[in-house]
């Protein structure tokens, strides 16, 4: 996505009139969630500020006798908010947000973990997260994950989800041939995790074919040793934003301008 982000957080890159990330929280707040963990650069600085308090700017606006927009810029107050630091150099991967803020799991907790430049658009107004928590609890599991269908003629573009008969995660299969895919399901990022995967996050190796750390590494080790995770399917249409093509779609379809 560069240029533009030399200079804008890719979480922060708008969708119709909301950041990326926005779209990921309204989804954990309509879950009930009140802590949300952001694991953010060095150098974040605007997505911080989104959430927090601009007091300037609520002036600006009381002044001009537009109260009625205040609304819409008030930092969260159903959820707490935490910043968490990664730093840009050294261990790199999708393992290492969860690696930095599994110190602040309890031993009897789960938590959501979502990548922060997709999400799902959902008409109805539902919340895959709630949906992901209730498919766990219903078989009695603490962990979980999400799949989104895609056409099967995009089955080789990505990472498709193998199941059991009983509905659980066996492994990824990477970009297979449509006739070889074990199933349509595309990893969408958005997984239920338990105190013993954010555990295994802080000693997993580095993935040597891809030379990062992944959280799809964490979740092989722990099905590998007896551990169930449960596969659900992604409500709502899948909106990639990590690349110009799906962002630009995502905001077409915010919009009403489908293409």
């Amino acid at each position: 996505m560069l240029p533009i982000t030399k200079s804008i957080e890719k979480c922060m890159l708008p969708v119709g009139k909301r950041p990326v990330v926005d779209y990921i929280v309204q989804d954990l707040l309509e879950a009930g969630i009140t802590d949300i963990y952001f694991s953010v650069s060095e150098q974040s600085a605007q997505l911080q500020s989104y959430y927090r308090s601009n007091i300037p700017l609520n002036d600006y606006l009381r002044q001009k006798g537009k109260e009625e927009l205040l609304d819409l810029i008030a930092p969260l107050t159903s959820a707490q908010t935490h910043f968490i630091l990664q730093p840009t150099t050294g261990e790199y991967g999708t393992a290492i947000p969860a690696r930095i803020t599994a110190k602040y799991i309890d031993q009897d907790e789960s938590a959501l973990f979502v990548y922060g430049d997709q999400f799902f658009y959902r008409a109805d107004g539902g919340s895959n997260a709630k949906d992901l928590i209730a498919l766990a609890e219903s078989r009695g599991l603490t962990t979980g994950l999400l799949g989104n269908p895609v056409p099967r003629q995009d089955i080789p573009k990505y990472g498709v989800i193998e199941k059991n008969e009983d509905g659980n995660f066996v492994r990824i299969v990477e970009k297979p041939n449509i006739e070889d895919a074990p199933s349509n399901l595309n990893n969408s990022g958005f997984f239920l995790l338990n105190k013993q995967q954010f555990d295994i996050a802080l000693s997993i190796p580095e993935n040597p074919a891809h030379h990062e750390y992944q959280i799809t590494d964490v979740i092989n080790q722990y099905v590998a040793a007896g551990g169930e995770v449960v596969v659900g399917e992604a409500k709502g249409e899948y909106m990639e934003c990590g690349s110009v093509d799906g962002w630009l779609h995502a905001n077409n379809v915010v919009a009403g301008r489908r293409v």
